[in-house]
């Protein structure tokens, strides 16, 4: 009798988990066959590959996928659109692009549906073999027969006394010798070619020096210098050389730096709202010293489209104010526009102030 009983009660909980687990089947469910693959070591040059990633609806409803998105731009998913009907197969395909992504990569696939859970993540794996890069890899800005790695010379950040040099790789293409110079050189710029002449298929350096001291100009400096070969220049064979120059207060005493000047506005942003209106639109931004010493105005920049009229006085006691009228002039645009202005001082703890002008131009 009591085995009987057991029997009964063994019977019942099965019954349960079954019913049970029909439960949780209701609806659509989404089974894959793997939700990874490796596909080994795979050559850069031997361009994009593919898995199809294949699921079975295993549940009782139509199953929908709404949305398939990769990690990163690297995988290019395409996926079964229409309704899988219960029984039937579908695929979610990834394609990985090894170009220029050498080494090891893990790459996740999102598959969002219809079913309870809601999203899969699938995940490709691998190793791309890099391929031998060219010389058009390495020098890839070409000025004619003149290879670069780059047609930007940035020094990055210069301080107003320091004199800082780099370099800049260069390549001669051509099967005869070269001799590279420079027309309109500002004279803070110094450009040496080495070497002085380029032999077929060799590879040189330009020597560049920025002297910080001379430039006489503050923030973003940017020029464009002619490149001549063998004294000739064609049609955009420039050199763009940029700076940021800045003042270096990494010397400053705890002493010279409690005494020091502090910039502060009253608004670094002004909203002009809603316009259809052509007309210019001014806004005075007004500052004042609440430092302990004076406050010099070194520079106001401003991006394109907005002009700046300079304050009164470009050296502010402490305690006083002062302020410049920013205008923007909208022209023909239209739509949310946002201008900036750049506040330059002699201010140790915020030397680089950013204010902007912003609102929308409406079409008449």
């Amino acid at each position: 009798m009591l085995d009987m009983k057991r029997l009964i009660l063994s019977l019942i909980t099965v019954v349960a988990i079954i019913s049970l687990a029909n439960a949780q089947q209701k609806g659509a469910y989404i089974s894959f066959e793997k939700e990874v693959h490796d596909f080994g070591k795979i050559k850069e040059d031997d361009g994009k590959v593919e898995y199809k990633f294949i699921f079975t609806n295993t549940g009782n409803a139509p199953l929908i996928l709404n949305k398939v998105k990769a990690s990163c731009g690297c995988t290019s998913p395409t996926w079964t659109e229409k309704p899988i009907m219960p029984g039937e197969k579908g695929f979610v395909s990834a394609v990985f692009d090894p170009r220029n992504r050498p080494g090891n990569f893990n790459k996740s696939i999102f598959v969002e549906t219809n079913t309870d859970k809601g999203r899969n993540i699938l995940r490709i794996t691998g190793d791309v073999i890099a391929r031998e890069k060219t010389v058009e890899d390495y020098y890839p800005k070409a000025l004619g027969e003149l290879r670069l790695e780059t047609n930007h010379f940035a020094f990055v950040r210069v301080y107003n006394d320091q004199v800082k040099k780099d370099t800049l790789k260069i390549y001669n293409s051509s099967d005869s010798n070269m001799e590279v110079s420079f027309n309109n050189v500002p004279k803070y710029v110094d450009l040496k070619v080495v070497p002085s002449v380029l032999k077929p298929g060799a590879k040189g350096y330009v020597l560049g020096t920025y002297d910080g001291e001379i430039v006489n100009d503050w923030g973003f400096v940017s020029d464009r210098v002619q490149v001549l070969i063998n004294g000739e220049s064609g049609n955009r064979q420039y050199l763009t050389i940029s700076a940021k120059i800045e003042e270096d207060f990494s010397r400053l005493t705890e002493k010279e730096l409690e005494n020091a000047p502090k910039i502060s506005f009253e608004d670094e942003s002004f909203n002009f709202g809603k316009t259809a209106s052509s007309d210019k639109i001014e806004h005075d931004f007004k500052f004042t010293n609440t430092g302990k010493s004076d406050l010099i105005i070194r520079k106001i920049r401003s991006t394109c489209g907005c002009t700046t009229v300079a304050p009164e006085k470009t050296t502010i006691k402490p305690g006083e104010s002062s302020s410049f009228k920013a205008i923007f002039n909208p022209g023909s645009r239209k739509g949310t526009q946002t201008k900036s202005i750049y506040v330059i001082s002699n201010d140790p703890k915020n030397s680089s102030v950013r204010l902007s002008i912003r609102g929308e131009i409406l079409k008449e």
